[in-house]
């Protein structure tokens, strides 16, 4: 694995990044940023929590340090639309506190977070997953597109 930070860490760190960075930026608030960024929390922290959950009722890690150690390839629920819907959900909360706090600053972090998570999380899944599953993944990996 190519990645020894776990994955909500970076995500904190990128948060953290979001909001302290914000003197940097020219700011462009308006009232329709709060809702903005509250309708992409919720969506964010949805589309995690529903990850987790699917992996919970599969019965395999959700620990994204060691993929090797998954039981079942999960592709139901929300898994049918990303392969990797937990990333997504912690970009889409990226994204939220992007449009409270600093909208350029944040969209300049959340793509840091999406290259990032892509190089040294999800390529070094797909392998594992690969050696794992086989020609049920690849089918999967053709069906189902790895963000969204």
């Amino acid at each position: 694995m190519n990645n020894k930070i776990p994955p909500p860490i970076v995500t904190f760190i990128c948060g953290i990044a979001i909001y302290f960075s914000k003197t940097f930026f020219n700011q462009f608030f308006s009232y329709s940023n709060n809702t903005i960024s509250l309708f992409l929390l919720i969506l964010g922290l949805l589309v995690f929590i529903s990850a987790v959950k699917s992996f919970r009722i599969h019965k395999t890690t959700v620990n994204p340090l060691e993929p090797r150690k998954a039981s079942s390839l999960v592709t139901n629920g929300i898994f049918k639309f990303s392969r990797n819907p937990m990333y997504l959900g912690m970009l889409i909360i990226l994204l939220s506190i992007s449009f409270k706090f600093n909208l350029i600053g944040g969209i300049i972090t959340s793509l840091f977070f999406y290259i990032f998570i892509t190089k040294f999380q999800i390529i070094p899944e797909e392998v594992a997953m690969n050696e794992l599953f086989g020609n049920e993944f690849i089918d999967y990996e053709k069906k189902t597109r790895r963000w969204i």
